[in-house]
């Protein structure tokens, strides 16, 4: 890891928004939480021009209406394929579909880190300029913490017990500065009091004073810094949400700040075989702010766009989460 990767603390220096979900279901009854789907999806079998792309799991109709005009621009510009949209009940449900070839391309950085030999990833999403964001831990201002070091005998509110951002790199940096996390985030921890709700609940129990501090993600974060914060130079040069200090209360102060974090990959299946797929990396990686908005549908809310290009990157570059999941006992693949 190189050093512009490397954690550090102090108050104002030192990234889905994302958790992990475990798998927990088998093939033939996983792959039936596709909404929309009827046992079987389009885009393998003998129909090969089908192109099936699984969206992160939500609300069918939200997540096609968001991710519309990258579906648009795969379809205008890529011949021989129709790039049709399924949208999971869950997590659980596309890597079954993935590896029944029942889908060519997923867009979720849990099944990547599950299995990520079956995988040829295209790149990270791009919001807002940037492929990264951070995980950080805030206080209130008027706290005498000033990184994990001093989290030791306090209460610490964190979002879900398997968020990247809102868990787990945060154990990982209070491990690391020598406090015992026990059996966290599955158990409780030993050095500290742990709460594990949400990103919003763990800033409102600090706000209400029910923690003495808590680990969000910066979209999350970053709106509850005064204007001005400092931060990081990576935090300055990566993350996509400075323009919005200020502009939410509670005011915190941020104490400590990870390295840059991918954003959501998009990825497709290694199995599938055609040169559709090089087709595709190459007309989302070369995708720009003004091409993609050629493909809006009509009356297109453009704060919902999911990415407007892909960064080129690789397994590589998600390898830190997975050994950070390891080191506090989180197994991705489970």
């Amino acid at each position: 890891m190189t050093d512009s990767q490397s954690e550090t603390t102090g108050a104002g220096t030192g990234t889905s928004r994302r958790s992990f979900i475990a798998k927990s279901a088998v093939a033939a009854g996983a792959v039936t939480g596709l909404a929309g789907c009827s046992g079987v999806l389009g885009g393998s079998g003998e129909d090969e021009t089908t192109v099936t792309m699984l969206l992160t799991p939500g609300t069918p109709a939200d997540a096609r209406r968001r991710y519309k005009p990258v579906q648009n621009l795969l379809n205008d510009e890529i011949d021989g394929a129709t790039f049709e949209m399924e949208v999971p009940t869950d997590y659980s449900a596309i890597l079954p579909a993935l590896k029944s070839e029942q889908a060519e391309i997923g867009m979720d950085d849990v099944t990547v880190l599950s299995e990520p030999d079956l995988m040829d990833i295209f790149g990270t999403t791009v919001t807002g300029g940037s492929a990264f964001y951070f995980s950080l831990m805030v206080v209130p201002p008027e706290s005498n913490i000033s990184g994990p070091e001093d989290v030791e005998g306090r209460t610490w509110a964190f979002a879900d017990r398997l968020s990247t951002s809102g868990s787990i790199f945060a154990l990982y940096a209070l491990q690391e500065a020598g406090l015992d996390i026990g059996g966290a985030p599955k158990e409780d921890p030993v050095d500290f009091e742990g709460s594990w709700t949400d990103h919003d609940q763990a800033l409102q129990r600090v706000g209400e004073g029910q923690a003495d501090g808590a680990t969000t993600w910066g979209g999350n974060g970053i709106p509850h810094l005064p204007e001005g914060h400092e931060v990081p130079d990576r935090v300055d040069e990566k993350s996509s949400f400075l323009d919005t200090m200020g502009t939410e209360t509670p005011e915190f102060k941020a104490v400590w700040w990870s390295f840059p974090i991918p954003k959501q990959p998009m990825y497709a299946r290694k199995s599938w075989d055609s040169d559709i797929k090089s087709e595709v990396g190459e007309v989302l990686r070369g995708s720009d702010q003004d091409t993609i908005e050629q493909h809006y549908p009509t009356d297109y809310n453009e704060d919902e766009l999911p990415f407007t290009t892909l960064q080129e990157t690789s397994i590589e570059d998600y390898q830190p989460i997975i050994d950070r999941m390891n080191a506090v006992g989180i197994d991705p693949g489970e």
